[in-house]
């Protein structure tokens, strides 16, 4: 699977240095705020709560027919589409140097491999996620996230290595009673990085700063995120195992995924809100 695409290419930018200057380093949380013109809507006010890193990131999108979707998804949100399609993601990557404001990064709790089923929706004018799935190997980031971000997260035996240019990832859910859910696979990138163009597909993908989740009342609330514009690359994808949208009943079309890269990006989380009625 490879997928060329276009875009405004990474060159010199931000004081004269390079893509490569820029992404040998994570920028910290005050970089990253002062980085904001690329947003559809200010950055949240009040101090954020967490902050990670994302690293070797790929995006796999398909579209699919939005009625599929729409039943799955909350009435207070609106499932968006692009040109007429909703989107379904599937997004292997790891995090790392995950920790609350105010406090050190924990080793061994604060970094490991994560894997969504997304899509994407709005509310009140903001565009942002809708996780149908998450799975994580790391069993107290699991039961935190759930519990204070009522978000769908589940155990599994995960792994992401680097071999060569590429990466080798693998995960299989192995939390209680939950529906099975597989990746296997490899992926790199394969051309330059690119800035993603207003009004595009994938910015309408990728940049959406926060994300969607219901209580268990079916009460919906959002969290706010920030992060830098992603840098993008053309990706190419070799997938033995994809077993992920069982779960929801929907099937993927026939057809090659959309597939992007990214190395690395800073995020900024907030405490999820409730929507107001």
């Amino acid at each position: 699977m490879r997928n060329p695409t276009a875009g405004t290419p990474f060159t010199e930018r931000e004081g004269g240095r390079t893509y490569l200057q820029i992404m040998s380093r994570t920028p910290g949380a005050r970089e990253i705020l002062n980085n904001s013109d690329h947003r559809a809507y200010p950055v949240p006010a009040g101090p954020w709560a967490l902050s990670m890193s994302w690293h070797d990131l790929l995006f796999m999108h398909w579209p699919v027919p939005a009625d599929e979707l729409r039943p799955l998804i909350p009435p207070a949100l609106n499932l968006d589409t692009f040109d007429g399609d909703a989107w379904l993601g599937v997004v292997p990557f790891r995090m790392s140097g995950v920790r609350p404001r105010l406090l050190p990064a924990v080793p061994g709790l604060s970094g490991f491999p994560e894997l969504n089923l997304r899509t994407y929706v709005s509310a009140g004018g903001r565009p942002g996620i809708w996780f149908f799935s998450l799975d994580a190997h790391n069993p107290v980031a699991v039961r935190l996230a759930r519990a204070t971000f009522h978000l769908p997260y589940f155990d599994a035996r995960m792994s992401s290595r680097k071999e060569g240019d590429g990466i080798s990832y693998r995960s299989i859910r192995t939390h209680r009673g939950a529906p099975s859910a597989e990746f296997a696979g490899s992926y790199r990138p394969v051309g330059g990085p690119f800035e993603s163009r207003p009004g595009s597909l994938e910015r309408f993908l990728t940049e959406r700063y926060c994300l969607y989740a219901a209580d268990g009342k079916g009460r919906v609330r959002r969290g706010e995120i920030h992060h830098q514009l992603w840098p993008l690359r053309p990706a190419e994808a070799e997938v033995e195992t994809l077993r992920m949208t069982g779960q929801i009943g929907v099937d993927l079309p026939d057809t090659p995924p959309l597939l992007h890269f990214s190395e690395r990006l800073g995020v900024l989380a907030w405490p999820p809100k409730r929507l107001e009625p």
